[in-house]
């Protein structure tokens, strides 16, 4: 006989799953994995989507056309007419906000590789804030069918849209040329060149001689203003394509 206690072996612990159920149940079988989530897009790449986006968003009316198709279809088409003109202001936005703000991760993050984030943060802050206006404007009731549905049911819900579109041009285009004068200056001193749209600010209405020139001539004003309405946001949005080009490029180049 041994002198040398014999070890006491201790039982190697099963897996949980693989453990008895002595509830006299079946076990539960292991749930699925956990779907990863997707990765980040690249800054870079936010920018070419968002400038690709412009056909869908930035739609370009013809007024003439418009018009006779309005009076061929005694109205109907003018229903289409405003629930573009609602839905087309409210895309453009929030598209220039994607690539906008995409642009400025962009540059952020090449000018912490150039050491030059401190010198560039008042830009950069600057920037940050006309960005914040336009992402307020995200959230403003524009909802082109239930506008649409207003027009339907009240037309006076017309000349207030037509107010309030005039006013989102403004304050989007005060947002987006400050917005882009920063980044104009941000991506010169990181070696690219990129111009400003600072010519793009609307001046406002004049809104009350607008709503007296419809009720004085019965309606027929209206058609006026609505060449206004195509002709003011098709001349905003085709300025801004060539600085989006420019962007794109800029972006390309210091990623």
């Amino acid at each position: 006989m041994s002198d040398q206690p014999a070890e006491a072996q201790q039982p190697e612990q099963m897996p949980a799953a693989a453990q008895p159920n002595h509830d006299g149940g079946p076990s539960a079988a292991p749930g699925p994995p956990p779907v990863p989530a997707p990765p980040p897009v690249p800054a870079a790449e936010r920018v070419r989507l968002a400038a690709r986006r412009r056909e869908e968003t930035d739609y370009i009316f013809h007024y003439w056309p418009a018009l006779g198709w309005t009076i061929l279809t005694f109205g109907i088409y003018g229903l289409y007419v405003f629930y573009q003109l609602v839905r087309r202001m409210r895309d453009h936005n929030g598209r220039r906000l994607e690539l906008l703000d995409a642009a400025t991760a962009v540059a952020w993050e090449q000018a912490g590789r150039q050491g030059l984030q401190q010198e560039l943060a008042p830009s950069f802050e600057r920037a940050a804030g006309h960005l914040a206006v336009l992402r307020q404007m995200t959230g403003d009731f524009r909802d082109p069918v239930i506008w649409l549905l207003l027009v339907i049911v009240a037309g006076i819900a017309q000349i207030v849209a037509f107010v309030l579109l005039d006013q989102d041009l403004i304050k989007h285009s005060q947002a987006e040329a400050g917005a882009g004068h920063e980044l104009s200056v941000i991506y010169s001193r990181l070696g690219q060149q990129v111009p400003s749209d600072q010519g793009q600010v609307k001046r406002p209405d004049n809104y009350v001689g607008r709503i007296l020139a419809t009720i004085f001539t019965f309606g027929i004003y209206m058609l006026w203003w609505y060449y206004n309405q195509m002709d003011e946001p098709n001349k905003h949005f085709t300025s801004s394509w060539a600085q989006e080009d420019h962007l794109v490029n800029a972006a390309d180049a210091v990623s």
